[in-house]
Protein backbone atom coordinates (compact mmCIF):
# COMPACT_ATOMS: atom_id res chain seq x y z
CA UNK A 1 0.00 0.00 0.00
CA UNK A 2 1.16 3.07 -1.16
CA UNK A 3 0.90 6.68 1.30
CA UNK A 4 0.00 9.91 -0.85
CA UNK A 5 1.92 12.91 -0.12
CA UNK A 6 -0.52 14.20 1.33
CA UNK A 7 -0.78 11.67 4.22
CA UNK A 8 2.94 11.25 4.73
CA UNK A 9 3.01 14.99 5.27
CA UNK A 10 -0.20 14.85 7.81
CA UNK A 11 1.80 12.06 9.80
CA UNK A 12 5.50 14.13 10.02
CA UNK A 13 4.81 16.01 13.02
CA UNK A 14 3.61 12.99 14.75
CA UNK A 15 6.60 10.66 14.00
CA UNK A 16 8.86 13.45 14.75
CA UNK A 17 7.57 14.65 18.25
CA UNK A 18 8.11 10.35 18.91
CA UNK A 19 11.25 10.52 17.55
CA UNK A 20 12.10 13.84 20.40
CA UNK A 21 10.35 11.55 23.26
CA UNK A 22 12.56 8.51 22.76
CA UNK A 23 16.01 9.89 21.56
CA UNK A 24 19.02 10.27 23.36
CA UNK A 25 18.12 11.90 26.85
CA UNK A 26 14.47 12.32 26.71
CA UNK A 27 13.25 8.55 26.79
CA UNK A 28 10.48 9.06 29.34
CA UNK A 29 11.10 5.56 31.05
CA UNK A 30 14.70 6.79 31.38
CA UNK A 31 16.27 8.17 35.34
CA UNK A 32 16.73 11.22 34.76
CA UNK A 33 19.22 14.14 36.21
CA UNK A 34 21.41 11.49 37.73
CA UNK A 35 24.22 13.72 40.11
CA UNK A 36 26.09 12.44 43.26
CA UNK A 37 27.19 13.55 46.43
CA UNK A 38 30.72 12.57 48.30
CA UNK A 39 30.47 11.15 52.04
CA UNK A 40 33.69 13.31 53.22
CA UNK A 41 35.97 11.03 55.54
CA UNK A 42 38.43 13.57 56.26
CA UNK A 43 40.77 12.52 53.42
CA UNK A 44 40.02 14.06 50.61
CA UNK A 45 41.19 11.04 48.58
CA UNK A 46 38.94 8.48 50.20
CA UNK A 47 35.53 9.37 50.70
CA UNK A 48 33.49 7.28 52.94
CA UNK A 49 31.05 6.83 49.66
CA UNK A 50 28.78 8.19 47.21
CA UNK A 51 25.06 9.16 47.69
CA UNK A 52 23.78 9.17 43.78
CA UNK A 53 20.29 10.88 43.40
CA UNK A 54 18.05 10.67 40.39
CA UNK A 55 14.60 11.75 39.61
CA UNK A 56 12.02 9.26 38.80
CA UNK A 57 10.76 8.93 35.11
CA UNK A 58 8.07 10.51 33.66
CA UNK A 59 6.34 7.52 32.28
CA UNK A 60 4.91 5.81 35.33
CA UNK A 61 6.35 2.80 34.78
CA UNK A 62 9.10 2.34 36.96
CA UNK A 63 8.74 -0.44 39.52
CA UNK A 64 12.61 -0.66 40.71
CA UNK A 65 16.06 0.92 40.13
CA UNK A 66 19.09 -1.12 39.20
CA UNK A 67 22.12 0.82 39.61
CA UNK A 68 25.32 0.21 37.93
CA UNK A 69 29.41 1.20 38.11
CA UNK A 70 32.39 0.71 37.35
CA UNK A 71 36.15 1.40 38.61
CA UNK A 72 37.33 2.26 35.02
CA UNK A 73 36.47 3.48 31.82
CA UNK A 74 37.10 0.62 29.77
CA UNK A 75 35.81 -1.77 32.81
CA UNK A 76 32.70 -4.33 32.50
CA UNK A 77 29.79 -2.89 34.07
CA UNK A 78 28.75 -4.42 37.94
CA UNK A 79 25.54 -4.16 39.23
CA UNK A 80 25.85 -2.59 42.48
CA UNK A 81 22.19 -2.23 43.90
CA UNK A 82 18.48 -2.64 43.22
CA UNK A 83 16.45 -0.09 45.11
CA UNK A 84 12.76 1.44 45.03
CA UNK A 85 13.78 5.15 45.63
CA UNK A 86 15.38 7.77 43.55
CA UNK A 87 18.28 7.50 45.56
CA UNK A 88 21.23 5.15 46.58
CA UNK A 89 24.88 5.41 49.20
CA UNK A 90 27.16 3.50 47.84
CA UNK A 91 29.63 3.01 50.64
CA UNK A 92 33.52 2.79 50.23
CA UNK A 93 35.56 3.97 47.61
CA UNK A 94 33.68 5.23 44.53
CA UNK A 95 33.33 3.30 41.51
CA UNK A 96 34.34 5.84 38.35
CA UNK A 97 30.88 5.98 36.74
CA UNK A 98 27.59 4.79 37.20
CA UNK A 99 24.57 4.79 35.62
CA UNK A 100 21.01 3.77 36.89
CA UNK A 101 18.23 1.50 34.59
CA UNK A 102 14.32 1.26 35.06
CA UNK A 103 12.86 -2.00 35.57
CA UNK A 104 9.31 -2.55 35.34
CA UNK A 105 6.38 -4.53 37.13
CA UNK A 106 8.36 -7.47 35.16
CA UNK A 107 11.28 -6.77 36.34
CA UNK A 108 12.97 -6.28 33.06
CA UNK A 109 15.08 -2.93 32.19
CA UNK A 110 13.47 -0.79 30.00
CA UNK A 111 15.82 2.38 29.94
CA UNK A 112 19.03 3.80 31.10
CA UNK A 113 20.32 6.94 32.30
CA UNK A 114 23.38 9.62 31.11
CA UNK A 115 26.64 8.22 32.99
CA UNK A 116 28.00 10.12 35.73
CA UNK A 117 31.83 10.36 35.99
CA UNK A 118 32.92 10.67 39.69
CA UNK A 119 35.64 13.66 40.03
CA UNK A 120 37.59 13.04 43.37
CA UNK A 121 40.40 15.82 42.05
CA UNK A 122 38.14 18.60 42.37
CA UNK A 123 39.08 20.61 45.78
CA UNK A 124 38.40 23.86 47.43
CA UNK A 125 42.24 25.17 48.66
CA UNK A 126 42.82 24.76 52.48
CA UNK A 127 41.23 27.15 55.04
CA UNK A 128 44.00 29.42 55.81
CA UNK A 129 45.28 31.66 59.07
CA UNK A 130 43.94 29.24 61.99
CA UNK A 131 43.58 30.80 65.07
CA UNK A 132 42.03 30.35 68.46
CA UNK A 133 40.57 31.95 71.50
CA UNK A 134 40.93 29.86 74.73
CA UNK A 135 38.06 30.00 77.14
CA UNK A 136 36.67 28.08 79.82
CA UNK A 137 36.30 24.74 78.79
CA UNK A 138 35.98 25.79 75.17
CA UNK A 139 38.59 27.09 72.04
CA UNK A 140 37.04 29.36 69.86
CA UNK A 141 38.31 29.28 66.32
CA UNK A 142 38.76 30.94 63.30
CA UNK A 143 40.38 31.28 59.94
CA UNK A 144 40.30 33.20 56.79
CA UNK A 145 37.46 33.19 53.94
CA UNK A 146 39.74 32.16 50.87
CA UNK A 147 38.36 28.74 50.66
CA UNK A 148 35.20 30.13 50.02
CA UNK A 149 36.61 32.94 47.80
CA UNK A 150 38.18 30.87 45.59
CA UNK A 151 34.44 29.57 44.24
CA UNK A 152 31.73 30.94 46.81
CA UNK A 153 29.35 28.92 44.12
CA UNK A 154 30.36 25.40 45.07
CA UNK A 155 31.39 25.49 48.62
CA UNK A 156 29.14 24.16 51.30
CA UNK A 157 30.41 23.85 54.33
CA UNK A 158 33.60 23.29 56.49
CA UNK A 159 34.75 20.28 58.97
CA UNK A 160 35.85 21.09 62.31
CA UNK A 161 39.00 18.32 63.95
CA UNK A 162 40.80 17.73 66.66
CA UNK A 163 43.24 15.18 68.20
CA UNK A 164 45.01 15.16 71.92
CA UNK A 165 48.51 17.19 72.02
CA UNK A 166 50.72 15.35 73.18
CA UNK A 167 53.17 17.35 75.40
CA UNK A 168 56.01 14.92 76.02
CA UNK A 169 57.05 14.57 72.85
CA UNK A 170 55.33 17.98 71.36
CA UNK A 171 53.38 16.56 68.47
CA UNK A 172 49.38 16.14 67.83
CA UNK A 173 48.24 12.27 68.23
CA UNK A 174 47.24 10.45 65.37
CA UNK A 175 43.12 10.36 67.16
CA UNK A 176 41.84 12.73 65.03
CA UNK A 177 37.83 13.33 65.50
CA UNK A 178 35.34 15.37 63.45
CA UNK A 179 34.35 18.36 66.55
CA UNK A 180 31.43 19.59 64.13
CA UNK A 181 30.41 21.50 61.22
CA UNK A 182 29.82 24.70 59.93
CA UNK A 183 28.77 27.41 57.46
CA UNK A 184 30.89 30.47 59.20
CA UNK A 185 34.11 30.90 59.41
CA UNK A 186 34.28 30.40 62.97
CA UNK A 187 33.35 27.68 65.53
CA UNK A 188 33.24 26.81 69.07
CA UNK A 189 34.25 23.45 70.47
CA UNK A 190 33.06 22.87 74.09
CA UNK A 191 32.65 20.63 76.87
CA UNK A 192 36.72 20.39 76.53
CA UNK A 193 38.48 20.04 80.30
CA UNK A 194 40.25 23.07 81.12
CA UNK A 195 44.27 22.35 81.07
CA UNK A 196 44.36 19.92 78.48
CA UNK A 197 45.96 21.15 75.15
CA UNK A 198 44.29 19.82 72.05
CA UNK A 199 44.92 20.01 68.21
CA UNK A 200 42.65 21.64 65.73
CA UNK A 201 42.21 21.70 62.28
CA UNK A 202 39.28 22.61 59.79
CA UNK A 203 38.77 21.66 55.82
CA UNK A 204 36.17 22.86 53.42
CA UNK A 205 33.69 20.94 51.43
CA UNK A 206 32.31 21.43 48.04
CA UNK A 207 27.58 21.05 47.87
CA UNK A 208 29.19 17.71 46.12
CA UNK A 209 30.79 16.66 48.94
CA UNK A 210 34.82 17.49 47.48
CA UNK A 211 37.12 18.09 50.25
CA UNK A 212 39.98 19.50 50.46
CA UNK A 213 43.09 19.49 52.33
CA UNK A 214 43.42 20.50 56.05
CA UNK A 215 44.56 23.41 57.45
CA UNK A 216 47.67 23.75 59.45
CA UNK A 217 47.16 22.28 62.57
CA UNK A 218 46.48 24.61 65.47
CA UNK A 219 46.86 24.30 69.23
CA UNK A 220 45.26 25.79 72.17
CA UNK A 221 44.90 24.91 75.84
CA UNK A 222 41.51 25.74 77.64
CA UNK A 223 41.51 27.51 80.97
CA UNK A 224 39.45 28.43 84.03
CA UNK A 225 37.93 31.66 83.87
CA UNK A 226 35.40 34.39 85.31
CA UNK A 227 33.56 37.85 85.07
CA UNK A 228 32.40 40.57 87.29
CA UNK A 229 34.36 39.15 90.56
CA UNK A 230 34.35 42.27 93.35
CA UNK A 231 37.39 42.64 95.92
CA UNK A 232 37.26 45.05 98.43
CA UNK A 233 40.74 46.63 99.65
CA UNK A 234 41.91 45.43 102.77
CA UNK A 235 41.28 48.82 104.42
CA UNK A 236 37.50 48.53 103.77
CA UNK A 237 36.94 45.04 103.81
CA UNK A 238 39.54 42.97 104.98
CA UNK A 239 37.49 39.37 105.06
CA UNK A 240 36.65 39.95 101.01
CA UNK A 241 40.21 41.81 100.11
CA UNK A 242 42.43 38.89 98.58
CA UNK A 243 42.05 37.06 95.32
CA UNK A 244 42.71 33.09 95.16
CA UNK A 245 42.95 31.92 91.38
CA UNK A 246 43.16 28.30 92.08
CA UNK A 247 42.73 26.90 95.68
CA UNK A 248 44.38 23.29 94.95
CA UNK A 249 43.10 21.81 98.48
CA UNK A 250 39.81 22.56 97.93
CA UNK A 251 39.79 22.19 94.18
CA UNK A 252 37.93 25.19 93.47
CA UNK A 253 38.73 28.42 91.33
CA UNK A 254 38.53 32.28 91.76
CA UNK A 255 37.94 32.45 95.45
CA UNK A 256 37.66 35.85 97.15
CA UNK A 257 38.75 35.34 100.64
CA UNK A 258 41.14 37.30 103.80
CA UNK A 259 44.01 38.40 103.05
CA UNK A 260 45.56 36.82 105.74
CA UNK A 261 45.84 33.47 104.26
CA UNK A 262 49.25 32.35 103.13
CA UNK A 263 48.21 31.06 100.04
CA UNK A 264 46.43 34.03 98.14
CA UNK A 265 47.85 35.65 94.66
CA UNK A 266 47.00 39.02 95.73
CA UNK A 267 45.03 41.37 97.85
CA UNK A 268 43.96 45.02 96.82
CA UNK A 269 45.70 47.62 98.68
CA UNK A 270 44.74 51.44 99.26
CA UNK A 271 47.56 53.76 98.32
CA UNK A 272 48.00 57.30 100.01
CA UNK A 273 46.48 58.56 97.34
CA UNK A 274 43.45 56.48 97.48
CA UNK A 275 44.39 54.38 94.29
CA UNK A 276 44.02 50.67 94.32
CA UNK A 277 46.70 48.32 93.58
CA UNK A 278 46.76 44.37 93.09
CA UNK A 279 49.88 43.16 95.38
CA UNK A 280 51.30 39.95 95.25
CA UNK A 281 50.66 38.06 98.46
CA UNK A 282 53.44 36.02 98.22
CA UNK A 283 57.26 35.46 96.91
CA UNK A 284 56.18 32.88 94.31
CA UNK A 285 53.98 35.41 92.67
CA UNK A 286 54.76 38.15 90.44
CA UNK A 287 52.49 40.77 88.29
CA UNK A 288 53.50 42.52 85.19
CA UNK A 289 51.14 44.88 83.20
CA UNK A 290 50.23 43.29 80.17
CA UNK A 291 50.33 46.35 77.96
CA UNK A 292 50.94 49.80 78.20
CA UNK A 293 46.85 50.64 77.27
CA UNK A 294 43.77 49.64 77.81
CA UNK A 295 42.40 46.55 76.38
CA UNK A 296 39.22 45.77 75.03
CA UNK A 297 37.87 42.38 77.03
CA UNK A 298 39.74 39.58 79.01
CA UNK A 299 40.06 37.22 75.53
CA UNK A 300 42.25 40.68 74.43
CA UNK A 301 44.88 38.95 76.70
CA UNK A 302 47.42 36.85 74.55
CA UNK A 303 50.44 34.70 75.77
CA UNK A 304 51.78 35.55 79.05
CA UNK A 305 54.69 37.86 78.89
CA UNK A 306 58.32 36.06 78.92
CA UNK A 307 59.62 38.57 81.23
CA UNK A 308 58.55 42.22 82.99
CA UNK A 309 57.50 40.71 86.46
CA UNK A 310 57.43 42.19 89.91
CA UNK A 311 56.68 41.21 93.46
CA UNK A 312 55.37 45.59 93.54
CA UNK A 313 52.22 45.92 93.30
CA UNK A 314 50.06 47.68 89.82
CA UNK A 315 47.63 50.50 89.61
CA UNK A 316 44.46 48.86 89.15
CA UNK A 317 43.08 51.30 86.15
CA UNK A 318 39.73 50.35 84.27
CA UNK A 319 39.92 48.36 81.21
CA UNK A 320 43.80 47.64 81.75
CA UNK A 321 44.89 43.89 81.71
CA UNK A 322 47.83 42.51 84.08
CA UNK A 323 49.26 38.70 84.09
CA UNK A 324 50.28 37.18 87.16
CA UNK A 325 52.93 34.37 87.10
CA UNK A 326 52.79 32.03 89.90
CA UNK A 327 55.35 29.41 91.01
CA UNK A 328 53.55 26.09 92.18
CA UNK A 329 55.17 22.55 92.86
CA UNK A 330 53.88 21.35 89.61
CA UNK A 331 55.59 24.18 87.95
CA UNK A 332 54.85 28.00 86.56
CA UNK A 333 51.43 28.98 86.20
CA UNK A 334 49.70 32.17 84.50
CA UNK A 335 46.68 33.94 84.64
CA UNK A 336 45.45 37.51 83.85
CA UNK A 337 43.23 40.03 85.23
CA UNK A 338 40.85 42.78 83.21
CA UNK A 339 39.56 45.58 85.29
CA UNK A 340 36.47 46.52 84.40
CA UNK A 341 35.80 49.28 87.89
CA UNK A 342 37.70 50.70 90.55
CA UNK A 343 36.52 52.63 93.61
CA UNK A 344 38.52 53.77 96.69
CA UNK A 345 37.21 51.09 98.03
CA UNK A 346 37.02 48.36 95.40
CA UNK A 347 38.15 46.65 92.50
CA UNK A 348 35.70 44.79 89.90
CA UNK A 349 37.63 42.96 87.80
CA UNK A 350 37.56 39.46 85.07
CA UNK A 351 40.06 36.65 85.36
CA UNK A 352 41.25 33.87 83.55
CA UNK A 353 43.92 31.32 84.69
CA UNK A 354 45.69 28.52 82.89
CA UNK A 355 45.92 25.16 84.86
CA UNK A 356 48.40 23.39 83.31
CA UNK A 357 51.85 23.85 84.69
CA UNK A 358 54.15 25.94 82.25
CA UNK A 359 51.61 26.91 79.59
CA UNK A 360 51.29 30.34 78.87
CA UNK A 361 48.17 29.87 76.72
CA UNK A 362 45.74 32.37 78.25
CA UNK A 363 44.14 32.96 74.70
CA UNK A 364 45.37 31.58 71.57
CA UNK A 365 48.65 29.54 71.23
CA UNK A 366 50.78 29.47 67.98
CA UNK A 367 50.81 26.33 65.61
CA UNK A 368 52.41 23.34 66.66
Amino acid sequence: MHLSRLMLAALLPLASCEALLTGPGADPNAPTNLTYQLIPSGDPGSPLGVLLMWEIPASGRASAFNVYGRASAGADWQLRATTTSPTFHDAGTPELQYYVATRDENGDEIANSDIVTIDLESHLPAPQALASISLNQAIQLSWSSNAIDASNGTFDHYRVYSTPYDGSRGVCTAGWVLEGTTVSDDFIAGDLPNGVSRCFAVSAVTRDGHESQWSDAHLDTPRYDARNVLVYATAARADSSAFLFSDDSAHTFGVVTTASRRDVAFSVVRNADNTLALTPAQSSTTVAPYTAGAVPSLTSVDRAPSAGYSAAGVQALPGHAYVFRIVKPDGVHFAAVRVGFVTSDYVVFDWSYQSAGGNPELNRAPAP
